[in-house]
């Protein structure tokens, strides 16, 4: 008999949680101005709105954190960090940052300007709030796969090179790079192929560019391309990993996503030119180039954490999870951006909510009713989060819209999953009686969606 699946790790510490009534939740909402990143994490049941710095770190993790260099200039835990990305990136010059927004806040900051055009597969809100707070222009090159959340395709997350040519023909002279997000979290944490990677490289050394990966997820993308395109599956995922980054001229990362770490990230790259633009930029807004932004110990932990998380089976083990809340949802019926991503379950709100206007913002909706039903915080990744025109100030209703249940990694168990699968089907069932949404009451200019205040529309 075949042995059963089992996670390849044990529990060691434990943290309580603990429910609360539909009343308190209401009470809570409504504080909350009906904003989950509003609430308080305490009012909380299971928490799903970002696998962002929620996971837990292994007890070699735990045990670096203890032998971190705190030295303000040359720690020994840079050294440390900067020779396991070289290892695993190929990647000689990194400056770290205290995280991935920051990371692209430095290196932006050197290569981004007014009137540019920066193409790249479903820019996430900080990548284009960065780009579009320097009056230039994200182009979205994604393939129109992504857009219909039924359709199985392998690698959803992919560049579209005619899309990615016609921008790079037409505003060649104004394209200061080109940036894939691997995996792309905006089209429902999608892979993207070696074989797409290439030909993104192909136009890049064509029209004279740059390729930067934003890198958040890129060990759950080098997993995909392990078990989902021909030629890979007998090939390490730091095999797999030393190819993707072969591909690109430099990175950002957020490490608190494949890093495993609560807080960190960094730039790398092969060019001694992007390395000394952003060092005048890393110095005034993070630290010294040493550190960044980031603690000797947290440094530490990332090293191990990189180095760890670039093994299949952590990876199988945490991809798993999400492919069996899926399978939950699967048996219900209910609608999500397929196949499963690697890092979360994008439900597909439009499908779920369809008597919801647009104009009210369904996947809110849904978040709201989500949280209502029984404590549970996901993450709206549809048309509050896409923000306004810059130009026309419209709301940008074009894409998808789309509930996020970011599943944190070795966090929750299976029961939890089973929880989150119940919950979602009690408002699923009760779809047909959920006709009014919400409206916004407050907004800031660029990435609203941490701070916007809503209301219900009926009010």
């Amino acid at each position: 008999m075949e042995l059963p699946y089992a996670e390849p790790w044990k529990i060691k510490m434990v943290e309580p949680i603990r429910t609360s009534t539909r009343q308190e939740r209401e009470a809570w909402l409504k504080e909350a101005h009906y904003n989950v990143f509003q609430l308080r994490a305490d009012q909380v049941y299971i928490d799903l709105l970002t696998d962002s710095g929620t996971g837990a770190m292994s007890d070699r993790q735990w045990a670096a954190l203890m032998m971190g260099d705190e030295s303000y200039a040359g720690a020994r835990s840079f050294y440390e960090l900067k020779d396991t990305i070289t290892r695993i990136t190929g990647f000689d010059y990194v400056i770290p940052t205290h995280q991935g927004r920051a990371a692209e806040n430095v290196l932006f900051s050197h290569l981004v300007h007014e009137g540019d055009w920066v193409p790249g597969n479903s820019h996430f809100d900080t990548t284009k709030g960065h780009i579009e707070s320097r009056k230039a222009v994200a182009a979205d090159c994604t393939v129109d796969e992504a857009r219909n959340t039924q359709l199985e395709v392998p690698f959803k997350g992919n560049v579209d090179p005619a899309k990615l040519e016609k921008v790079l023909r037409e505003h060649g002279d104004k394209v200061p790079f080109i940036i894939v997000t691997i995996t792309n979290n905006t089209a429902g944490g999608q892979p993207v192929s070696m074989a797409n990677l290439k030909e993104v490289r192909a136009l890049a050394d064509k029209y004279g560019k740059r390729v930067i990966f934003d890198s958040a997820r890129f060990a759950e993308n080098a997993y995909f391309i392990k078990t989902r395109e021909e030629g890979y599956s007998d090939k390490s995922i730091k095999e797999i990993t030393l190819e993707m980054f072969a591909l690109a001229d430099g990175m950002t990362m957020s490490a608190k996503k494949d890093g495993i770490v609560n807080m960190g990230g960094f730039i790398a790259t092969r060019w001694e030119d992007w390395y000394e633009g952003a060092k005048r930029f890393a110095i005034p807004f993070e630290g010294y180039l040493t550190y960044g932004g980031m603690n000797g110990r947290d440094m530490a932990a990332l090293a191990v954490g990189l180095d760890e998380n670039t093994e299949f089976a952590n990876l199988h083990a945490r991809i798993h999870q999400v492919e069996f809340l899926a399978s939950l949802l699967d048996e219900y019926g209910i609608p999500y951006q397929r196949p499963a991503g690697g890092h979360a379950i994008f439900v597909d709100a439009l499908k779920v909510l369809t008597h919801v206007p647009k104009e009210e913002f369904p996947a809110q909706t849904l978040t709201v009713e989500l949280y209502r039903e029984a404590g549970i915080r996901g993450c709206e990744i549809g048309y509050i989060l896409a923000d306004r025109d810059p130009v026309t100030r419209e709301n940008r209703f074009g894409g998808n819209d789309f509930v996020r249940l970011a599943i944190p990694r070795r966090v929750y168990t299976d029961n939890h999953m089973r929880v989150i699968a119940a919950a979602l089907k009690n408002v699923y069932d009760r779809r047909e009686s959920i006709t009014r949404g919400v409206k916004i009451t407050w907004e800031a200019e660029l990435m609203r969606h941490f701070t916007v205040q809503l209301a219900p529309a009926d009010e």
